[in-house]
């Protein structure tokens, strides 16, 4: 638990240091280009058409899933799921809360509404979660809204 902290800690640092450092000039779909560890993200996120959306001016909060959360669903739900635009955007817009929430302002067993229409619930007891997945890096900033790293897709109810 501690050394998982110290390391989130420590990558939000230097991740931030470089926000900081451009001055937030990127947007949230820039940001997640240049990071490097969302191209299946981002890939999904132009399979849907979401990409003009993402770029606006917000602000936004995501949960982005890395390349490896993406890797960890079965075989054959990625591909699926980019061959289904509008099922795709179901799912991505679940991992998207308007405004920008930092996780300073977040709060165990706190539920907030998505993009979706459907709610998340954030715990905060051993570390961040959302519905379960563990925020990894927390509060990259871009121009228009903030990037929580987590290390699962989340799915909406059905």
């Amino acid at each position: 638990m501690l050394r998982r902290t110290f390391v989130a800690i420590a990558t939000t640092t230097a991740l931030s240091s470089v926000a900081f450092a451009a001055g937030h000039s990127k947007d949230i779909v820039d940001t997640a280009v240049e990071a490097g560890t969302f191209t299946t993200l981002v890939a999904a996120v132009e399979a849907a058409g979401l990409v003009d959306t993402l770029k606006s001016e917000g602000p936004f909060t995501v949960f982005a899933p890395t390349d490896e959360a993406f890797a960890a669903l079965p075989a054959g739900t990625v591909e699926g799921l980019l061959a289904d635009p509008e099922a795709l955007a179901a799912i991505l817009t679940y991992h998207v809360v308007a405004g920008k929430v930092m996780s300073t302002d977040l709060s165990d067993g706190m539920t907030a509404t998505t993009v979706n229409g459907a709610d998340i619930t954030i715990g905060t007891t051993d570390g961040v979660t959302v519905n379960g997945a563990n925020v990894v890096t927390a509060d990259i900033e871009a121009s228009n809204g903030v990037i929580h790293v987590i290390d699962a897709v989340i799915l909406p109810p059905m």
